[in-house]
């Protein structure tokens, strides 16, 4: 197996990282955060221009760079180390792959060259605090998720010309503030009929009402949507498989999210290590302490088996957006090779498309490396690890911050064994 990166790979990551660190510096991104939009719009006009980054995993037919998930979890990495606040959550990674999977052909010539260059920003809005529940990250996401018909979540009902009217209120929606058009997800048909469907809303529609929220992570701006009767345009057609299409979306999701929270990870370790070789205590540097070397080391060998994790599942999303399976020259320079089966032995059968989602499992081990390293940076910091100048915080915030949306650890870990069967009928199977 070749695990090494493409001549490509390595210049996206090493031109991104450039940007970002002219660009996005700790006072950059403290004045990003506090601008209405919650993000620097120059920084993302400067991603979408000279890097396509908003269209990476686009095709080419839309004004995409025609790159895979991969390369957008590539990216994401690098965005993850200077937490750069940004809508590529929102538009790139969520709102996009749902627009190409379901749009009609009108709707894809019209709305994807617009996210590819940047021009248009995008916001997926779930009712509740069910975002990871939609995307099939922490249980099956064919529940009544979406308000079941029932009062509550967000209800579709049809008007006499043959449109779309929404009633509902939608709240944490990333970006929901700022986004120029929204993709909502609400129920339609009642109770005894009810069936999830998502549709299109702009950013500037009548009767509805967008309210930023205060995050926990700043640089995941929230808001809630209160939609009062609001005209939508159905995505796709109601005969779109609207739920599985929102858990492969998941999967990719958390294997992009998984790369992000690992260079997060990477960054702070690599500032905590600057800092203990500095600091003195007792007329000698702290991280020459053996207490303090093995509790990095162990920091670092938590992230290096999340990187590999995270590297993993953005291959298996890359290889299973067309095929269902990973195909066997894989995105990252990956070139699997079996061995030959021993005589008499059956053939090995490529496994499920449910088995191949990794991305949440990879997710819970990033999350779990990122808050031990933003932990162990606070406490190695000392009093100025816990001030509000301090960087220290914001690495721990993003931590938790999103496993409070797509997560938490141990409920991502335990719809990977669900999906595995790795407890079927009571019993561990190996």
């Amino acid at each position: 197996m070749d695990a090494s990166f493409t001549t490509e790979q390595d210049e996206i990551r090493r031109t991104l990282r450039e940007l970002l660190h002219k660009r996005c510096g700790p006072e950059e991104l403290r004045a990003a955060v506090d601008q209405p939009a919650g993000h620097d719009p120059a920084l993302w006009t400067a991603l979408a221009d000279q890097l396509g980054l908003p269209g990476l995993a686009l095709p080419e037919t839309y004004g995409g760079v025609g790159c895979s998930v991969t390369e957008l979890a590539l990216a994401a990495e690098e965005t993850g180390r200077a937490l750069a606040p940004s809508p590529l959550l929102a538009t790139t990674v969520l709102s996009a792959p749902l627009l190409l999977a379901l749009g009609t052909d009108a709707q894809r010539a019209e709305l994807l060259p617009r996210l590819a260059a940047g021009s248009l920003t995008a916001a997926l809005g779930v009712p509740g605090a069910a975002l990871a529940t939609a995307l099939g990250l922490t249980g099956d996401n064919g529940g009544d998720w979406a308000g079941g018909g029932r009062a509550g979540g967000v209800q579709a009902r049809r008007t006499e010309d043959g449109g779309w009217r929404l009633y509902g209120q939608v709240d944490q929606v990333l970006d929901g503030h700022s986004a120029q058009l929204l993709i909502v997800a609400a129920h339609a048909g009642g109770f005894a009929r009810s069936r999830t469907l998502l549709f299109l809303v702009p950013g500037d529609s009548a009767r509805l009402v967008r309210t930023r929220l205060t995050a926990l992570d700043a640089t995941r701006p929230q808001a809630r949507l209160q939609l009062r009767d609001v005209d939508a345009e159905l995505l796709g057609d109601e005969g779109g498989d609207v739920l599985g299409t929102l858990a492969r979306v998941g999967d990719h999701t958390a294997a992009v999210l998984a790369c992000e929270a690992v260079g997060a990870a990477d960054r702070a370790l690599e500032r905590t290590v600057e800092y203990v070789g500095q600091r003195e205590q007792f007329g000698r540097a702290i991280g020459s302490f053996q207490a303090v070397k093995h509790g990095l080391a162990d920091v670092y060998v938590q992230i290096q088996a999340a990187r590999s994790a995270a590297y993993y599942a953005a291959w298996c999303s890359a290889g299973t957006a067309a095929t269902g399976r990973p195909s066997s020259a894989g995105p990252l320079g990956l070139v699997a090779q079996f061995p030959a089966p021993l005589p008499g032995a059956a053939e090995p059968q490529p496994a499920s498309s449910e088995a191949l989602r990794v991305g949440g499992l990879a997710l819970a081990q990033a999350l779990e490396a990122l808050r031990g390293a933003a932990a162990e940076g606070i406490q190695m910091h000392g009093g100025i690890g816990f001030t509000w100048e301090h960087e220290a915080h914001l690495y721990f915030k993003r931590a938790a911050g999103d496993e409070l949306l797509f997560g938490p650890v141990h409920r991502l870990r335990a719809r990977a064994a669900d999906a595995a069967r790795l407890f079927a009928g009571g019993e561990v199977t190996v």
